[in-house]
């Protein structure tokens, strides 16, 4: 049976072949099924089915928020955690209490979010790998995309896995049997895995944004393409100290030009920005981004909008900064002022015949992200010049004056802290990077104190949820939780 897809149902259609995939593997009675059906057998007989699996697990990560913007996500768990946002006083979340206290615990249910929401996601795409790699009737072209798109795919969802838990299972199959216990593997090999993901997915995906047939081309970045697999891997370098490596994947992004440039502040985060290398399209009605719907408050800090920007990022701009004034909002409720995440403007869009479209998309990846990951590789391998030339096309767009770093260690303080003040409130970052410099301990033991909890240095790690260990005695907790 022909099925044709269109943008407005990839949403309803691909979550249903998602379902399909993600229970397929728990059937107890094999039985045929009618060739006009959807099954995990034959959803790789034919281009929108296909098609369809991989739209599903965007407007999943959209719509749901794990690694987006939302209450599940990293943006707001990782902001929690580090020095980025304040919880509210009042609120009443145990969940929330526990990530901004640095106090998690193997049984805090919101912690199995992250873990329990990726993993479909790899098992989804560990099916399409194998599906679309036996498929016979798929267009070539849409079968090399497709494939890109799901290592790319598994190897996002890796990267976030990782640095929020160290090691982790690497499941590759659809093996129920095997996957059931497997145990965690090490960091190290993970790394490796995510990286041979990154460099076949380059070599498969388009140079071009593929419109949702795959076959044209369009104006919208909401589908990964070659340079949002060389962006993660400049990052996978980056944080796996392959400086060079690094260097050079940053300097393919940077230097496509006709794709891609920094733009205004105000612009950075508009749909389909030339600053954009990947976005993710808002699915929820009557909503442009879930990072909108969580940081703008409309209002004192309440148990719906329960966070503001800490007093630690506050002070960290320096007067003149543009970012302070364009990317933050303020909102002042009897002597007290708030300051709040304002990188995305619009929260809910007017409820119109037909529907308004969103302005913004979530962003992903941009471009800044990898001037700052070429600077500090350059800083690395002693490149100092080009180092401080990177971080100052940054700091230029801040309305900031070059760089008075002149030594190695002072420019890589310089572009850490540039990070935090270009990347705040996004994926995690903060959070991220804390950890991989070696500075979360020196910053996290002043900072959680003064949110009245207590720093240990294990807790740089969130714990495994209990429930997964119950289930798989194969998994060993992090330590001292």
């Amino acid at each position: 049976m022909q099925i044709n897809i269109s943008c407005s149902n990839i949403r309803a259609y691909g979550m249903l072949i998602i379902t399909i995939l993600l229970t397929a593997c728990s059937k107890q009675v094999a039985v045929d099924s009618p060739v006009t059906s959807i099954t995990g057998e034959n959803v790789y007989h034919s281009d929108p089915t296909a098609i369809a699996v991989l739209n599903g697990i965007y407007s999943n990560m959209s719509g749901e928020g794990i690694t987006s913007g939302g209450f599940t996500s990293t943006s707001f768990y990782g902001g929690l955690s580090s020095d980025e946002l304040t919880l509210y006083s009042g609120s009443s979340n145990i969940a929330y209490k526990a990530y901004y206290m640095n106090d998690l615990s193997s049984s805090n249910t919101q912690n199995r979010e992250l873990w329990r929401k990726a993993y479909p996601y790899i098992y989804t795409v560990n099916a399409a790998i194998e599906g679309i790699s036996s498929a016979k009737n798929l267009t070539p072209a849409i079968k090399q995309q497709l494939l890109g798109e799901a290592k790319f795919i598994r190897a996002f969802s890796y990267f976030y896995l990782v640095n929020c838990y160290g090691d982790v299972p690497l499941v590759l199959t659809t093996n129920s049997e095997a996957n059931a216990n497997i145990a965690r593997t090490d960091i190290a090999q993970v790394w490796r895995q995510i990286i041979l993901d990154l460099y076949e997915a380059i070599n498969l995906l388009n140079t071009d944004y593929p419109s949702v047939n795959l076959i044209t081309t369009t104006s919208e970045r909401v589908r990964p393409t070659k340079w949002a697999a060389t962006a993660l891997l400049a990052r996978a370098h980056l944080y796996t100290s392959n400086w060079a490596g690094a260097d050079s994947a940053a300097s393919a992004v940077i230097n496509n030009i006709a794709l891609y440039d920094t733009v205004p502040l105000a612009d950075v985060f508009l749909k389909n920005s030339k600053e954009a290398i990947w976005q993710l399209q808002p699915v929820l009605a009557n909503q442009n981004t879930q990072d909108a719907m969580t940081f703008i408050l409309t209002g004192a800090p309440n148990s719906s909008r329960p966070v503001y920007i800490s007093t630690f990022l506050i002070n960290a701009f320096k007067v003149g900064d543009a970012r302070r004034t364009t990317w933050i909002g303020t909102r002042t409720s009897g002597a007290i002022t708030y300051n709040y995440p304002l990188k995305y403007k619009v929260s809910a869009i007017a409820n119109t015949t037909p529907p308004t479209p969103p302005s913004e998309y979530n962003m992903v990846l941009r471009l800044a992200e990898q001037y700052l990951i070429r600077a500090e590789a350059r800083a690395q391998l002693d490149d100092i010049s080009g180092a401080k030339d990177d971080l100052n096309i940054i700091r230029k767009r801040a309305r900031l004056a070059n760089t008075l770093a002149t030594n190695k260690t002072e420019v890589l303080d310089a572009i850490l802290k540039e990070k935090q003040l270009e990347l705040f409130s996004e994926w995690g970052h903060r959070w991220f990077d804390l950890k991989r410099t070696d500075k979360v301990d020196e910053v996290m033991s002043v900072v959680t104190v003064q949110k009245k909890g207590t720093w240990s240095s294990f807790k740089k790690v969130y714990p495994i949820p209990i429930g997964e260990i119950i289930t798989n005695k194969n998994l060993k907790q992090n330590d001292h939780y």
